[in-house]
């Protein structure tokens, strides 16, 4: 198989100690790219430096929705300046976590539009996190495709069928995550099942959300691999099949990194 894991986290702790390691063990595995995801300001020069470094990394510019209100300055014209650069190939992650509330709510929607007007402006797709928010997701990704030339992902997507197909709609992608193999994930594995196959990608969120049969582990890229064999398995499909065809998603969406 050759897959992409679209999202991970490659500086986070219990990867970056040890990170020429993991991404050989996943380079074993069949994974021949990594979507390095940026949450916090201060992160973006390491990002940078990774996809600098290794050939198959690619980076994104972003701030999570948790740190909103520690980014309170953060305009478009710092994203687009920072996503100036070959290795940067989206902005992001960014959106609406109504669930922990780490930032206000009101913090979270200005910093995810100007996200939204930095990929406008640089024509770079969003990696969008969203979890207990799905009106206001809506209606802000359904404004913002409105006024033109925005494109993206729900990444690590466990929201409803409604938002799915929203999502779809408006030419989004849904990425699938360990999530989808866990035991309590019936809804999200209906999904999976009807999701068109050129909208799809699967990835990590590594370190986090480690798939069966790694439940417990540190997750790492390489488990990607164990998510696209179980979606494939649910969809009746061979999984070489879904490989190739979420790589190919991979580089439609982000096509900077083609």
């Amino acid at each position: 198989m050759r897959l992409i894991d679209s999202h991970c986290h490659l500086n986070y702790e219990g990867l970056v100690e040890r990170q020429a390691e993991v991404l050989e063990n996943a380079r074993g595995r069949g994974v021949a790219g990594f979507l390095n995801i940026s949450t916090r300001q201060r992160e973006w020069k390491e990002i940078v430096a990774l996809a600098e470094r290794e050939p198959d990394v690619w980076a994104s510019i972003g701030v999570h929705p948790h740190e909103a209100d520690a980014h309170s300055d953060l305009g478009a014209a710092a994203l687009v300046k920072a996503a100036d650069h070959p290795r940067v190939i989206a902005i992001g992650e960014c959106g609406l976590d109504y669930y922990y509330d780490k930032s206000e709510r009101s913090a979270q929607r200005e910093r995810f539009q100007a996200h939204i007007e930095a990929g406008r402006q640089t024509g770079l797709p969003l990696v969008v996190h969203t979890r207990e928010a799905e009106a206001d997701t809506a209606e802000i990704l359904s404004e913002a495709v409105r006024e033109g030339d925005v494109s993206g992902v729900l990444h690590c997507f466990t929201g409803s069928a409604e938002l799915a197909r929203k999502g779809l709609d408006l030419g989004f992608y849904v990425s699938l995550s360990g999530i989808v193999t866990f035991k309590n994930a019936q809804d999200l594995q209906e999904i999976a099942k009807w999701l068109p196959a050129d909208q799809m990608l699967v990835e990590t969120d590594s370190p986090f959300l480690a798939p069966v049969p790694h439940r417990g582990q540190k997750c790492e890229p390489a488990f990607v691999a164990d998510t696209a064999i179980f979606v494939a398995g649910l969809r009746g499909e061979d999984p070489e099949d879904l490989a190739q065809t979420t790589t190919a998603n991979f580089f439609k969406l982000f096509s900077k990194a083609a």
